[in-house]
């Protein structure tokens, strides 16, 4: 018997890369096109393996598992353990399903009666294989879990994601791009002024924001106290607000008025003309989904016509 190695191989690369990719649809995250091959050839070699004298090492369910942590690691990099866990799980969910419809629709096409005949015979009997019916007993409520928490969390992620939209500040001239969640929660205004705060996150992009920007995000507490200056040209812009956060009842943050905030979701850019910026050091996602903090009042300005601005 002839086996073409090469198609083999292809078309494991061609599934494992696919599979991959449907991962990453249902968390809804970007992947670079390099790094999917790249997940896909690790994946792959579990088949050119098989042919080898590592074959009992390469089909022992260890093994396999390693490669697929590499494999999520590769393509989804790591953030956290949790990042990283969701990563794992949704990988194997699209695997089980894409594989059962597979063989669900191969055995629902194909009809063999002398075959159909023998094998229920053959389970009839003592009423089948107790391995195999103690396999079911206990993997189809464990199974049946695991599908139900990972559809609740692509459920989750699926609600979060339709609340991201793309960010565009423009303060003295600078322009800088981020990925926001509309959080209805957040409804900080300031006292004096009535304008909503919106929170930014630059701990990721410290080297494309202005100095003045990162200084005030690093340590904000001399300008609070009086004790240091910022240029002119910053006086008309900076704002004192009050606010509560979880475990403290009374906090002083420093926003920025910039030139104009324009907000992009699903197709439709919206400008903001009147409202304030708080730039932070902390990360606001633990998975890097997004990097500001959207007040919702902001998506109620004036619709814009034009391009889409890019998500950094």
């Amino acid at each position: 018997m002839i086996v073409y190695l090469d198609v083999i191989w292809a078309l494991n690369l061609l599934f494992d890369s696919l599979l991959l990719y449907l991962t990453a649809i249902f968390l809804k995250r970007r992947i670079r096109f390099l790094r999917l091959l790249a997940g896909g050839f690790i994946g792959s070699l579990i088949i050119l393996l098989s042919f080898t004298p590592l074959n009992v090492y390469s089909s022992h369910p260890i093994s396999k598992l390693i490669c697929s942590v590499v494999m999520v690691l590769i393509v989804f990099g790591y953030k956290r353990l949790t990042f990283f866990l969701k990563a794992l799980m949704t990988l194997y969910v699209s695997t089980f399903l894409i594989g059962g419809a597979l063989m669900g629709a191969h055995y629902f096409i194909q009809y063999d009666p002398m075959l159909t005949t023998k094998v229920l015979m053959s389970s009839v009997k003592g009423f089948g294989d107790p391995i195999s019916w103690l396999f079911v007993l206990l993997g189809f409520p464990v199974a049946w879990h695991f599908a139900r928490k990972n559809v609740e969390n692509m459920e989750m992620t699926k609600i979060q994601f339709e609340q991201i939209v793309c960010v565009r500040l423009n303060i003295e001239g600078e322009s800088m791009t981020f990925k926001g969640l509309v959080d209805s929660g957040n409804q900080l205004y300031d006292p004096l002024s009535k304008l909503p705060v919106m929170f930014v996150s630059i701990k990721n992009q410290l080297e494309a924001i202005p100095e003045s920007i990162r200084k005030l995000a690093e340590d904000p507490e001399p300008l609070i106290m009086g004790s240091q200056e910022f240029p002119n040209e910053w006086q008309n812009r900076l704002r004192i607000v009050p606010c509560r956060v979880v475990g403290k009842e009374n906090q002083l943050i420093v926003a920025v008025k910039p030139d104009f905030i324009l907000i992009e979701q699903n197709g439709a850019q919206y400008l903001c003309e009147k409202g304030l910026v708080s730039f932070t050091l902390q990360q606001l996602s633990a998975d890097d989904a997004f990097q500001c903090i959207v007040h919702p009042k902001m998506l109620t300005g004036p619709k814009q016509q034009g391009g889409s601005a890019k998500v950094s």
